[in-house]
């Protein structure tokens, strides 16, 4: 039997072996995978010129998934620095790289990260359009645009963000409710751009039955892009947020009636209270599609920290329903991350993701927080070591201030009670000083 894209095998009721290796991964039934994926509340970004691809699975009930943000911009353009960005990335558990490169011609790094790179490769296409063009945002057709897509298809990347979500419309509501941060988006302030300057509607909403079909041919996730997500606390949850998810509703249903696959993307920047409200609003006007979150941002009076800020938005955020947190590094706002910055950024997000995934009982998660509580109770530093999230941090800062005695650290000495317990359940003296 043959079929287009992964949507389309669940359809037929073939198991694809995208689907198998998800299944193994998330310790569910093959055809629990293929069911979900049938009915799209499930993704398996694996475009079919991506043959050294992983596949991983994203959705609320499975494991959450990391997204790192790299690429080359006019300030810092060394693709050998974002291939080293690649690799830490990848070795640190990253599911996904987006390439946002916004400088020079960007296609030989795109084909190299498909090339050699295992995780799920997504693109913004428009930041493309200008540079591969060589021409000014006005001078731009919906052609162009729309070639652009295509292209990235036939490169082999896996999943798109499409700004499809705003129109004409969009210009007089931005106008009208006088929005702090206005549009944040860079894709979506592109479009925004466009169309006013030009008059005509958004290329990617006006022809996005072309683009469902490139996305059919090549099988590409299309990550519904969120031009209007909040970018400051003050617009979260305000009219233009919400009426752009009430769109990507529809165009989320208009592409699986093409077996093509979907993912939503969401806010940005939200009070804490609000964030849960938010995820479930999406799942039920995107019918339980994937929701793919950057943060969100719980305050934004911390450049510097903006890793700390998401990461406390992206635990609620998963707990209640997204499936794909898009990291944030102490760099946000400020400079284009450089490889500390995406460690930092990395690891805040894989707490985060890790602290939702044992909240939301999802199998096996919480087995390696019992194997550390196991290795810290028979002071077993190096298991410990082998359980962490980032182990070697936490061997440095040890050896740093290494104690007296192996059965301690430095802070605690003798008076330590994981010491002191196991002396006292053993029968044994307990010598404190």
């Amino acid at each position: 039997m043959s079929y287009t894209t992964q949507m389309d095998a669940a359809r037929q009721g073939i198991i694809t072996p995208e689907m198998k290796t998800v299944a193994e991964k998330e310790y569910r039934s093959e055809e629990e995978i293929r069911g979900l994926l049938a009915a799209g509340q499930i993704a398996i970004p694996a475009n079919k010129h991506h043959k050294c691809i992983n596949p991983e699975g994203v959705g609320s009930m499975l494991r959450t998934k990391i997204n790192v943000n790299l690429g080359v911009s006019r300030d810092c353009k060394d693709h050998d620095i974002e291939m080293e960005k690649v690799k830490a990335a990848v070795g640190m558990g990253a599911e996904a790289i987006m390439d946002l490169s916004s400088h020079g011609n960007t296609q030989p790094f795109r084909r190299k990260l498909v090339a050699e790179c295992p995780a799920m490769i997504g693109t913004v296409p428009v930041y493309d359009s200008v540079i591969h063009y060589k021409r000014d945002l006005a001078s731009l057709t919906a052609r162009d645009f729309i070639d652009v897509v295509r292209l990235h298809a036939e490169d082999g990347v896996d999943f798109v963000t499409l700004h499809c979500g705003i129109s004409r419309k969009t210009i007089e509501q931005i106008k009208k409710h006088k929005r702090k941060m206005n549009i944040v988006s860079r894709g979506g302030s592109l479009i925004f751009a466009w169309m006013t300057m030009t008059g005509q509607e958004n290329p990617f909403y006006e022809y996005y039955d072309e683009i469902l079909e490139i996305c059919r041919e090549h099988d590409v996730t299309i990550s519904l892009g969120d031009a209007c997500r909040p970018g400051c606390l003050a617009d979260a949850s305000d009219v233009c947020q919400i009426e752009e998810l009430v769109r990507l509703g529809e165009l989320t249903k208009r592409a699986w009636d093409r077996d093509v696959q979907v993912m939503v993307e969401g806010p940005g920047h939200m009070p804490m209270d609000e964030i849960a409200a938010n995820m479930k609003l999406q799942q039920k006007i995107c019918m339980g599609a994937p929701f793919y979150v950057l943060g969100p941002l719980v305050t934004d009076i911390a450049p510097g920290y903006d890793h700390i800020t998401s990461a406390i938005g992206g635990a609620i955020a998963a707990q209640n329903g997204a499936a794909f947190l898009c990291y944030v590094t102490p760099a946000e706002h400020l400079a284009l991350p450089n490889v500390e910055d995406v460690k930092q950024g990395i690891i805040a997000s894989k707490i985060a993701a890790h602290a939702a995934d044992i909240a939301k009982k999802i199998p096996h998660a919480i087995d390696i927080d019992n194997a550390m509580a196991e290795a810290r109770q028979c002071f077993d530093w190096e298991r410990q070591w082998d359980c962490a999230i980032d182990p070697e941090t936490a061997r440095a800062i040890r050896d740093d201030r290494a104690p007296e005695y192996d059965d301690t650290c430095s802070m605690c000495g003798k008076f330590c009670a994981v010491r002191s317990m196991n002396k006292a359940l053993n029968g044994e003296y307990i010598d404190i000083l």
